[in-house]
Protein backbone atom coordinates (compact mmCIF):
# COMPACT_ATOMS: atom_id res chain seq x y z
CA UNK A 1 0.00 0.00 0.00
CA UNK A 2 1.37 3.69 -0.77
CA UNK A 3 2.18 6.08 1.61
CA UNK A 4 0.23 9.44 1.36
CA UNK A 5 1.49 12.32 2.33
CA UNK A 6 -0.62 15.50 2.95
CA UNK A 7 0.13 18.98 2.45
CA UNK A 8 2.87 19.55 6.18
CA UNK A 9 0.83 23.49 6.89
CA UNK A 10 3.22 25.67 8.67
CA UNK A 11 2.27 26.93 11.77
CA UNK A 12 4.44 29.60 12.23
CA UNK A 13 3.39 32.94 12.64
CA UNK A 14 4.90 35.84 11.05
CA UNK A 15 7.14 38.38 12.13
CA UNK A 16 6.34 42.05 11.67
CA UNK A 17 9.10 44.66 13.34
CA UNK A 18 7.99 47.74 13.37
CA UNK A 19 10.00 50.51 12.71
CA UNK A 20 10.84 51.09 16.04
CA UNK A 21 11.70 47.51 16.77
CA UNK A 22 13.80 47.31 13.66
CA UNK A 23 15.74 50.38 14.61
CA UNK A 24 16.42 48.67 18.11
CA UNK A 25 17.10 45.36 16.75
CA UNK A 26 20.02 46.87 14.42
CA UNK A 27 21.67 49.05 17.55
CA UNK A 28 22.37 45.45 19.62
CA UNK A 29 25.36 43.97 19.39
CA UNK A 30 25.34 41.23 17.26
CA UNK A 31 25.50 38.04 19.58
CA UNK A 32 22.59 40.17 21.34
CA UNK A 33 20.38 40.39 17.92
CA UNK A 34 21.03 36.48 16.82
CA UNK A 35 19.80 35.76 20.60
CA UNK A 36 16.76 38.05 20.04
CA UNK A 37 16.22 36.47 16.13
CA UNK A 38 16.53 32.91 17.38
CA UNK A 39 13.97 33.60 20.09
CA UNK A 40 11.30 35.48 18.86
CA UNK A 41 11.64 32.46 15.51
CA UNK A 42 11.23 29.41 18.89
CA UNK A 43 8.44 31.78 19.77
CA UNK A 44 6.49 32.28 15.95
CA UNK A 45 7.51 28.50 15.41
CA UNK A 46 6.30 26.55 18.65
CA UNK A 47 4.71 29.10 20.65
CA UNK A 48 7.24 28.26 23.42
CA UNK A 49 9.07 31.26 25.57
CA UNK A 50 8.95 33.35 28.29
CA UNK A 51 5.99 34.87 27.39
CA UNK A 52 3.52 37.50 29.90
CA UNK A 53 0.81 39.43 29.32
CA UNK A 54 1.55 43.37 29.88
CA UNK A 55 -0.11 44.54 33.03
CA UNK A 56 -2.18 47.81 32.67
CA UNK A 57 -1.22 47.79 28.75
CA UNK A 58 -2.39 45.32 26.11
CA UNK A 59 0.32 43.38 24.53
CA UNK A 60 2.66 40.86 25.67
CA UNK A 61 6.39 40.26 26.61
CA UNK A 62 8.88 37.79 25.42
CA UNK A 63 11.97 37.66 27.98
CA UNK A 64 14.50 36.07 26.22
CA UNK A 65 18.05 36.10 28.45
CA UNK A 66 18.38 40.03 28.72
CA UNK A 67 16.65 41.51 26.18
CA UNK A 68 12.79 41.96 26.26
CA UNK A 69 10.06 42.05 23.29
CA UNK A 70 7.27 43.62 23.52
CA UNK A 71 5.04 42.81 20.99
CA UNK A 72 1.04 42.57 20.14
CA UNK A 73 -0.18 39.38 18.46
CA UNK A 74 -3.05 37.43 16.83
CA UNK A 75 -3.51 33.73 15.37
CA UNK A 76 -1.56 34.65 12.45
CA UNK A 77 0.78 37.45 13.61
CA UNK A 78 3.61 38.91 15.85
CA UNK A 79 4.00 42.61 15.91
CA UNK A 80 7.17 43.90 17.73
CA UNK A 81 6.66 46.82 19.27
CA UNK A 82 10.01 47.74 20.85
CA UNK A 83 13.24 45.57 21.64
CA UNK A 84 16.08 46.13 24.03
CA UNK A 85 17.83 45.09 27.28
CA UNK A 86 15.77 45.18 30.86
CA UNK A 87 15.25 48.45 32.54
CA UNK A 88 12.87 50.20 34.44
CA UNK A 89 11.75 51.99 31.32
CA UNK A 90 11.09 49.15 29.09
CA UNK A 91 7.20 48.51 30.03
CA UNK A 92 6.55 52.12 30.11
CA UNK A 93 7.21 52.57 26.34
CA UNK A 94 4.26 53.35 24.27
Amino acid sequence: MPVRFGAILSLMKAIILSASAAKDLDALPREGREQVETGLSRYAITGQGDVRALQGREGYRLRIGQYRVLFDQDATTILAIYIGRRATKTYKRS
